[in-house]
């Protein structure tokens, strides 16, 4: 939840403590690598590979949850994806409401 008593500050701040990254830095680093050391299979330091998560995306996803007063926000890389995450919280019978004119 937030943390800040204003918006601009949250959207400049949430998420971004310096105390989260090795190199202490006060603006957090973007990530550029797709693949994470891992001590073994399956045993990390919290990221394996990019598509799963990395540095940049989590400081966005908690900066997002603070700014619209949740614990947990989730960011993909593109409709398609966020799509079928929704997709796949529903059973069977359940419905879709949608407008006629829907991309894709």
């Amino acid at each position: 939840m937030s943390t800040f008593p204003h918006f601009a500050t949250d959207a400049t701040h949430a998420g971004q403590s310096p105390d989260k990254w090795n190199s202490m830095s006060v603006i957090p680093p973007i990530s550029l690598s797709t693949t994470f050391k891992q001590h073994g299979p399956g045993d990390h330091n919290g990221y394996e590979y990019t598509r799963g998560g990395n540095p940049t995306r989590q400081v966005f996803q908690e900066c997002v949850a603070s700014l619209e007063g949740a614990k947990h926000a989730l960011a993909y890389s593109s409709g398609l994806a966020a799509t079928t995450a929704i997709i796949h919280l529903l059973k069977s019978g359940d419905h879709i409401v949608s407008v006629n004119d829907v991309y894709g």
